[in-house]
Parts: structure tokens; sequence; C-alpha cells
């Protein structure tokens, strides 16, 4: 490393990582400062359920799956009623096969496509993951790279404080927190904030999403809004700090990700007073809200056999249902015993479920996707919603480059995931699967990208 230093800082070692990796890659030496020396357990990439969608990947191609970009941003569009950043979504939509392919060919990343159940939202099977399909396989990977590379050096615990710009508003270092409080100035041309959002900081979660504010939050502590406070002294824009990722599936009991590929199999969800409620194949991050409208905030999802047999290839599930969350009965009126709601409820809207799965009566809720005919036995989890963690963020352009409320770049300044403005638009109805990891992973993949070219 040069005495003018490294010559990019990421602060972040989740989706960071990948800038990381594709800078070293073009020659260029890095160094990333992580806040917590657990981060390859605790942050929210690590907490993720590792799905990257990738439109027109080898994978789809060999799977004889048709898809495009402009299909991909399609699907986000339509999801976000049109409200997410046009540009910013087209701009990850048309890098997202490139992203999973490098990463299987450069990070050697053990990738394959998810078929076995579509995520709402998606038109195409897109969504890859590795095996377990858990964040933590994914970033152990990453870490196991960023290891091997020489041209990577990292330094955990320590906290990126600060950004400082010369007089002409370019980046020309940083200020790292040890956790003794010891403060070091490092110089660099190039940082990407990779802190993801402010979902551990409570006063942010209550003013900008107090819907779920009462939720509990499922992600880092370090997740504090740090590159808002950092962007903002620099002059930096923000935008959809009203977005983020619910999940209406947060086992009570184990506080682990029960998952909605129940639901997409053909699972249900009853509140506490035993009945269904809305169109569970929505979508998992807006049916946070909802259920947290609901009498109590926590609900079950009732699933049977073979839908538990399909889920096990989740990690979050299999540590569900080890930890001893799920209970299962032989049928209706045992399923209402097991679980204490009342069994006139539980009994008939199962029985309702059956007709609308077997399309002799219609949902009145509009589901039209039930996956099979739930029979006995039954298993069922109680589930509370939670705060995954929240979209908005800096606003940045398609190379991740961080905006002024002018629109002007402040040069050698990125920031990607939860830290930058992302593509799910306003609340929590606009998210897709891989929507949260996609601007994690590819735009630190673009900023590090466009170094060579344009900033060093």
């Amino acid at each position: 490393m040069s005495e003018d230093g490294p010559d990019l800082i990421v602060a972040g070692a989740g989706g960071g990582l990948v800038a990381a990796l594709r800078a070293a890659e073009l020659g260029l030496d890095v160094l990333v400062v992580e806040a917590s020396a657990h981060f390859k357990r605790g942050n929210n990439t690590a907490m993720s359920t590792a799905m990257i969608p990738g439109a027109g990947s080898r994978w789809q191609r060999e799977a004889g799956i048709e898809d495009s970009p402009q299909q991909f941003l399609d699907d986000v569009m339509r999801k976000t009623k049109g409200s997410a950043d046009h540009r910013l979504a087209s701009a990850l939509a048309e890098v997202s096969a490139t992203l999973v392919e490098w990463l299987a060919n450069h990070v050697r990343l053990p990738l394959s496509l998810v078929t076995d159940f579509s995520y709402p939202g998606h038109s195409q099977l897109r969504c890859h993951t590795v095996e377990g399909r858990h964040g933590s396989g994914m970033l152990e990977h990453l870490a196991r790279a960023v290891a091997d590379e020489p041209r990577i050096d990292m330094l955990t615990p320590a906290r990126l404080t600060d950004v400082s710009v010369d007089s002409d508003g370019v980046v020309d270092g940083v200020t790292i927190t040890m956790p003794d409080g010891s403060v070091d100035v490092v110089p660099t041309r190039a940082v990407l904030l990779a802190t993801n959002g402010y979902g551990a900081n409570a006063a942010m979660v209550a003013e900008h999403v107090p819907e779920i504010a009462a939720a509990r939050y499922h992600g880092s502590e370090h997740s504090a809004g740090d590159a808002l406070t950092i962007g903002r002294r620099l002059g930096a824009e923000s935008a959809y700090l009203d977005a983020y990722q619910g999940h209406a599936a947060l086992s009570k009991q184990a506080t682990t990700l029960v998952g909605w590929a129940t639901v997409m199999h053909g699972g249900i969800v009853l509140d506490t007073s035993g009945r269904r409620f809305g169109d569970e194949t929505t979508g998992y991050s807006e049916y946070a809200a909802i259920l947290a409208a609901r009498p109590g905030s926590e609900g079950w999802v009732v699933i049977d056999r073979s839908i538990y047999d399909k889920c096990m290839s989740f990690k979050d599930f299999q540590q569900t249902v080890d930890s001893g969350a799920a209970v299962w009965a032989d049928d209706m009126d045992g399923l209402a015993t097991a679980t204490g709601l009342p069994p006139a409820a539980v009994v008939e809207e199962l029985t309702a479920v059956q007709r609308y799965a077997s399309g002799e009566d219609s949902d009145p809720f509009g589901r039209s996707s039930f996956g099979h005919t739930l029979t006995g036995p039954y298993a069922a989890i109680k589930i509370v919603p939670a705060l995954f963690h929240t979209q908005g963020g800096l606003v940045v352009d398609e190379n991740a480059r961080v905006l002024r409320t002018d629109g002007s770049a402040i040069t050698g300044l990125f920031a990607s995931g939860g830290a930058a403005m992302g593509i799910s638009g306003h609340g929590a109805a606009g998210y897709l699967a891989g929507n949260g990891l996609l601007p994690a992973l590819g735009l630190a993949y673009l900023a590090a990208s466009s170094l060579r070219t344009k900033e060093l």
C-alpha cells in the first residue's frame, strides 16, 4: 500500500466485500473497515437468505428460462407502482446477470438457480443462491476470497466515522475510530459506504417508518445510519427514507426466520382469532405491517408435511424447527388444540382453503395460487412481524457515486446497499425478493468497476 493510502476504503464487510474483491481484481489496493468482529454471522448480509436476482444468467439459459434485464426492470416498476428510481433500477437489472456470473467465476461462489418455487412479484425464476440458502454461507465465501487476496487488508473491529474532502470537494481521507476511542486518519481517494441503513436506530425508524417501529428489528446493531450522517455532512442528498424490507414470518420462539417459501408452497397465515386476513402471496415485506396491525401483532404459519419437507432446504427454517418452534397435529381440531386458536375458526378456514386450492371456490382475498391442497398432519409456527432493513439512503447514480442536493457527484464517494437509496420505491410493498441484496452487491460491484476508468 502506498504512502498515499489505499486506492479504496470500504466501510462495511457485508456486500462491501464485493467492491473490495472487484477493485483488487482491477489491481487496486483496498482497506476494509468493519465495526463488528462477528460480522460473518451478525451483519445484515449474513442474516439474509442469500437470494441474488440475475436476469439472463447462464443458469437461466441452461434451465430454458427466457429472461432479460428489461423484464426484471418491468417487474421492479410494477411492484413499486412506478415509484422506484428508474435509472438505478435499470442499472442494477442490467448488471445482475454479470454480477452472479462474476461471483461464480471470480469469487468461486457456488451459486445455483432457485427453481422449486417463485417469489412474489418476480415474473421469472431469477433468484440465485448458495447451498443452505443463508447469507452466512455466502459471506463465508466472500470472506475467504478476501483473505486470499493480498491487495486487501481488513481492519476490524473499527468504525469509519467520517470522510474528508479537499478544497475541490474531492474525497481525500477518512477517520477511523477504534474500540478504545483512539482515532486514525487515513488518506485515500475513494470511499465506499456499505454500512447498511438505520434499522438499529430506533429514533430514525420511528421518524421515517413508524408503521413498523413497534416490530422486532432483525438485523445488525451497527446499522445505525452512519452513512446518512457522513453523507449529509458532505452535502449529499437522501431519498426513499420511508422504504424498508419487513418480514411477516419471524419465529416468535426461536427469533429465526420461518421464511415465505412456506406460503409460496401452499401455507397460510392465521391471526390470533384463527382467521386468515389477506392474500399471503402479495409479499412477505408488506405483510409484516399487515400482521403488525392484527390483534396481538402475531399469528401462525400453517403448513403440512409436504411443505415442511420442501422448506428444509433453507437453513433458517431448519434452525426454526430444530428449536422446537413448530407444533404438529394430525387433523384440524388437533391443530386448534396445539395452537390454542378457536377450533371453529381453524376448521372453517382450513376447510375453505381446501376448496380454494381445488378450484371449487374462489378465495375472497384474491389469492390465486395455493401450491397444493393442505392436508394433515399439519404444522404451525407462531410468527411475529419484523423489520429486516431500511431501503432508503444516500442518492447515488448508476455507478454508485453519491450525489449532492444539486445533482453533482461527490468525487470519490460511493454508497451501496442500505447506505444508498434502494429500488423498492416507498414503504414496504415495493420490495421484491433479492432487492435488498442486489443493491448491496451490485452497487459495490459497479462502484469498484468504475474506479479504474473514472476516479483514479
